[in-house]
């Protein structure tokens, strides 16, 4: 099951597809539009937190968020990081390093709804 979220998470951060980068958030970080939804990444030292928000920007609540995970591909090493929910609206989890310039975040969860969320990421 692991090498699959992996070999997945890889092929989206090869082929391009999947979510698009807008600007940069509220809380600092670069932001994706996922199906209507945005996620923003903030990576503080190892603290990688990443804030849910709807289209309008208002929170997604987090709650109840179901097989949340990051795959960092980092200086040639690959990790995968569980992420937790926190409220109101945010994943959050805990990297081994502080993310390089250049590293790359696939983020994957489903939300209590069904609703499945996808981000990736370039760490600049």
């Amino acid at each position: 099951m692991r090498r699959l979220l992996i070999a997945s998470a890889m092929a989206l951060l090869a082929s391009g597809v999947g979510a698009h980068e807008l600007a940069k958030g509220p809380n600092g970080g670069p932001v994706v539009d996922s199906g209507g939804h945005h996620v923003e990444m903030v990576a503080k030292g190892t603290e990688l937190v990443l804030f849910l928000t709807e289209q309008e920007d208002k929170p997604l609540a987090s709650a109840g968020s179901k097989n949340a995970r990051a795959v960092v591909q980092d200086g040639g090493k690959t990790a995968t990081v569980a992420l937790q929910p926190a409220a109101p609206n945010k994943l959050v989890g805990t990297l081994a390093q502080p993310l390089g310039k250049g590293a790359r975040v696939v983020v994957t969860a489903t939300m209590a709804d069904g609703h499945a969320v996808q981000a990736r990421f370039v760490n600049n």
